[in-house]
């Protein structure tokens, strides 16, 4: 038998996800246990609580085992999969022995350093990860543990969970044993697993422990009938669980990480907004004009173009506005670059992607940014790397009818834009009330870098620019 300490076997961990992340949850695996892989070859899909990434392997071989079923969320520096390498590739049909019980093998202290290049998550350089795992209580029986390790394969490989055994009560003292999915179930469902009777093999808790630990015993609540518990979902789809009149939904990854931005932001920053609602006829004229203009084939022409184009004008004309405040220095920090963040509603949650250094990119670079960071972010496919660094944010609530709104900070940034809806209204023009294209802005901004007076010009140079198009040559 071929152990995880042989030199031959090559053990890839999840790697640093920098940004201050600890934690990665794998959502698909590309790969299976006897499956070639080659150097830069992608093995799987991770989501950290920042954005969803393809982790590539850093070396040639075949697959031994794949250490975490879909929907597990796996620290830093834990073994994912292990790869046979020269002689060990020849061995990959061999059984791979586990170190543990409950949880899949990480590597040892000793285990040789592979060759070549390191594991490095996509959108990161190397970094070593000082994240360790704690010894498992209840990895005492070497012979246990195989056959844990054989359930957990064998469940990933769609042939079920083993015959189960004759249920017994964890030992005094010893933590009770189940794999990482079911062990996030009874905290999702607030089951101590210390009150579950197991009835896997050798003591092991499954689903199906955990869900009958939730239902109320026959008999109970006045003879009423057990309240109905809805199957676990597959570890690849949300977790979400069902009871009669509720249904929980796990916080996790972006939407998690998005939560506590908000809620850092919103009270740390003094947020102040302003509204202003503007005629954007000659705006909405402009923008069907420029998708019939042949160096615009082919990129993304609508308003938010325009808009953005319109921002970046009132950031040059009011520099003060593009800054951020350290507190540490006690300082307030001017950005001479601007990179324009735009919201984008995911799958996974809301994300603000930036386009960097946009104040420098003419207006055709602008539309094609802008349709690349759409795209990619509707695809679920935007680095961490390009949600880093924003200095400014437009959030465009008007895509679902809303007239406006008072946007929160994007943490650490100085400002906010919020688009509301653009309809046609009456609007007094030229001294008679005609049928105009009109629409409502806010502004929000940190009252500790921004007083009333810059966002106030800010805000209504947007507003010209606007109304008034032309303002972008004449105010270049």
């Amino acid at each position: 038998m071929t152990t995880m300490t042989d030199s031959s076997v090559r053990e890839f961990k999840m790697p640093d996800v920098g940004e201050g992340l600890t934690e990665a949850e794998i959502l698909k695996w590309y790969v299976e246990p006897g499956d070639t892989v080659t150097d830069g070859q992608v093995v799987c899909e991770v989501e950290t609580a920042k954005a969803a990434v393809e982790l590539p392997i850093p070396y040639d071989g075949v697959v031994r085992a794949l250490h975490f079923p879909e929907g597990s969320t796996v620290d830093v520096g834990t073994s994912i999969i292990a790869v046979g390498v020269g002689d060990g590739a020849a061995a990959a049909a061999e059984p791979v022995q586990e170190a543990v019980a409950d949880t899949p093998a990480t590597a040892e202290a000793e285990e040789p350093k592979p060759e070549g290049r390191q594991p490095v998550l996509v959108g990161y350089g190397v970094s070593t990860s000082s994240t360790r795992r704690r010894p498992r209580k209840g990895a005492k029986d070497p012979a246990a543990a195989q056959e844990v390790s054989a359930a957990i394969q064998a469940e990933m490989n769609g042939h079920g969970p083993a015959t189960p055994a004759t249920p017994a009560a964890p030992s005094a003292g010893d933590r009770p044993l189940a794999k990482p999915p079911v062990r996030k179930l009874a905290k999702d469902l607030g089951v101590d697993l210390a009150t579950v009777v197991p009835s896997g093999p050798d003591g092991v808790i499954t689903r199906e422990d955990v869900h009958a630990a939730v239902a109320p015993a026959p008999g109970e609540a006045s003879g009423a009938a057990p309240a109905a518990v809805a199957p676990a979902p597959s570890p690849a789809a949300p977790a979400s669980y069902d009871t009669a009149r509720e249904t929980r939904v796990p916080v996790k990854g972006v939407r998690r990480a998005t939560a506590a931005a908000m809620v850092g932001s919103a009270f740390t920053a003094p947020h102040v907004t302003e509204f202003v609602t503007v005629d954007v006829t000659r705006t909405m004229k402009l923008v069907e004009e420029l998708k019939q203009d042949k160096e615009y084939t082919g990129l993304r022409v609508n308003p938010l173009l325009l808009i953005s184009k319109a921002l970046l004008v009132a950031i040059r004309r009011n520099p003060e506005v593009n800054a951020s405040w350290d507190e540490a220095a006690q300082e307030i920090v001017v950005k001479h670059y601007v990179n324009l963040g735009i919201a984008a509603a995911t799958p996974r949650g809301l994300i603000v992607p930036n386009i960097k250094d946009a104040q420098a990119q003419t207006l055709p670079q602008l539309a094609g940014s802008l349709g690349e960071l759409v795209s990619t972010a509707r695809e679920g496919r935007t680095s961490p790397a390009a949600m880093q660094g924003g200095t400014v944010t437009i959030t465009n609530v008007g895509v679902f009818g809303v007239d406006t709104g008072t946007p929160i900070l994007n943490p650490g940034e100085s400002a906010i834009l919020a688009v509301g809806a653009i309809k046609l209204q009456p609007w007094v023009h030229k001294g008679k009330v005609k049928p105009r294209q009109v629409t409502t802005l806010a502004l929000s901004f940190d009252h500790r870098l921004v007083d009333g007076e810059l966002g106030s010009k800010v805000l209504a140079d947007v507003a010209a620019v606007l109304e008034q198009p032309k303002r972008l040559i004449s105010w270049a």
